[in-house]
């Protein structure tokens, strides 16, 4: 049985650009560093780490932290898109090999092991979920409080404050992200204009669209960011946060509420889909967080919870299909973007729902399995491989300039 984990490992602090490209073989780096102190490595990246990794800085962080390491690359269908298998010397001699999946979202799997997670949740759908709450007259905050981790708060206080310290980094800095894209950070140009707008509601907007910039500027860069779920889509839960506390003065402790409630949707997705680009697309990743988002902000405007439920379902179902094709392999171009519109969706998905919510007819677990059946079915070159769409095109394009 695959219980729900704590919403604490959903939200990983540390470097972009990408939980699955950099998180994750970082995370798998150190402790194979720990098992092989004295060791040299030759790293065989598979499919979309092989294909993009580069732009995603996945062997810089490898050979950071396992410092005598050389690399391969491969293209193997069989195989799981984020695939590493780390061969490991002693003396010139083979003494070990490991096989590591990241999985998305920061989390990994060595050689295929499966440890039965901590039993937190006794639920494992949103259905479920809510018919427990209901049952028992309880809010989605005192179902979390009842059953997760009892630091779990006190956790969450300090991912929102790394948020609010990642926006307000980004918004100061100008220049060109780095790489070869050579793309203009956009995040001061937004907020100086934002500040010039009459227009309360433009002005508003403007702010929330300079917040999701700034953080996924600062990922793109290799900043500090929060997993929520992923590097690539961590704009927009700490833009629709801090845009809600900002223009509704809402107090900290509804806003860690709030954090946690998008914890606990991202959690239902994690298990029964996937938040992992290269398995489902972007839809796994800026549709998840936008979901969440959506789920946080309908929380904070004092909607049920069936109303919080439909509106992570709206911003999830407007997302399905959404292709990752990540230009020159980097998570800049369409990503940023991306961030930026999804935190707008949410905030839209949030004000439909209140309104709406009596007439739907799909549930929150029915759009996160349509999502995941997507992601199955959708061209392996859409997944975070930079072979298709987008990341083609311009390729082409570049190519006929010279």
């Amino acid at each position: 049985m695959i219980y729900m984990k704590s919403i604490k490992t959903l939200f990983k602090i540390g470097h972009g650009p990408s939980s699955s490209h950099t998180m994750g073989p970082g995370f798998a780096s150190e402790r194979i560093k720990k098992m092989y102190p004295n060791h040299s490595f030759i790293v065989t990246l598979y499919n979309s780490l092989a294909l993009t990794g580069e732009g995603h800085l996945t062997n810089e962080v490898i050979k950071d932290i396992l410092k005598d390491v050389s690399f391969k690359g491969a293209l193997n269908p069989n195989k799981h898109p984020n695939l590493l298998i780390f061969a490991v010397f002693k003396d010139g001699k083979k003494t070990d090999e490991i096989e590591v999946v990241s999985l998305g979202g920061g989390d990994i799997l060595f050689n295929n092991e499966i440890k039965e997670d901590e039993k937190l949740y006794p639920h494992k759908s949103f259905d479920e979920i809510r018919n427990y709450c209901l049952k028992n007259k309880i809010s989605l905050v005192d179902y979390i409080k009842k059953y997760d981790s009892d630091d779990l708060f006190l956790y969450l206080e300090e991912v929102y404050n790394q948020m609010i310290k990642t926006i307000k980094t980004g918004i100061k800095k100008k220049g060109l992200l780095p790489g070869n894209l050579k793309v203009e950070r956009k995040a001061h140009k937004l907020y100086e204009s934002a500040l010039k707008q009459e227009d309360v509601n433009l002005k508003n907007r403007t702010l929330l669209s300079t917040y999701a910039f700034s953080v996924s500027e600062e990922n793109a860069s290799g900043g500090i960011v929060v997993t929520a779920p992923t590097c690539g889509a961590s704009g927009i839960l700490p833009a629709v946060l801090y845009y809600a506390a900002d223009t509704n003065n809402i107090k900290k402790d509804k806003i860690i509420n709030a954090l946690a409630i998008a914890g606990l949707f991202g959690n239902i997705i994690r298990r029964n889909a996937t938040i992992s680009g290269a398995v489902g697309g972007c839809q796994a990743e800026v549709g998840s967080a936008c979901s969440m988002a959506a789920a946080a902000y309908a929380y904070l405007m004092g909607e049920s919870i069936e109303q919080i439920e439909y509106a992570a379902e709206i911003a999830m179902e407007h997302h399905l299909g959404l292709t990752c094709d990540p230009v020159m392999g980097y998570v800049q171009i369409p990503c940023i973007e991306r961030n930026a519109v999804a935190a707008l969706r949410a905030i839209n998905a949030s004000e439909l729902a209140l309104i709406l919510f009596e007439t739907r007819k799909i549930s929150f677990d029915m759009i996160v399995e349509t999502m995941y059946q997507t992601g199955l079915d959708m061209d392996p070159k859409y997944k975070e491989t930079s072979e298709a769409g987008m990341a083609t095109i311009y390729k082409e394009l570049e190519k006929k300039k010279q």
